[in-house]
């Protein structure tokens, strides 16, 4: 299983910015080891991002997108403290749950 998913959010002028970083391989399945056999197809497909209990980013990926993926989006309001859970699926049915709260602006 990859790593966790690192998620920075921080209240900002009236906002809330948001970054997610989510660790996984993202095999497109057209590269070849080094044996010459295709590397299985392997990529999220599905991400959900709530915050204080409201989904506020709801995307489908595939296998266009780069390993590691991160996320980087504003959202109005948010406070310090809301918690905020970010959750994918990949194309083989694992899962992924992470959960962090939104930091005060320095």
């Amino acid at each position: 299983m990859p790593d966790s998913i690192r998620i920075r959010a921080q209240v900002k002028n009236g906002g809330t910015d948001i970054h997610v970083l989510m660790p996984h391989p993202m095999e497109t399945g057209f590269k070849k080891d080094a044996a010459g056999d295709f590397i299985p197809a392997h990529y999220i497909t599905d991400v959900d991002i709530v915050v204080a209990g409201r989904t506020v980013l709801r995307a489908t990926l595939s296998r266009a997108v780069s390993e590691d993926p991160l996320l980087f989006f504003r959202i109005k309001g948010g406070h310090a403290d809301d918690p905020i859970r970010v959750s994918w699926v990949d194309n083989w049915g694992d899962r992924r749950v992470d959960e962090s709260v939104i930091k005060a602006a320095v």
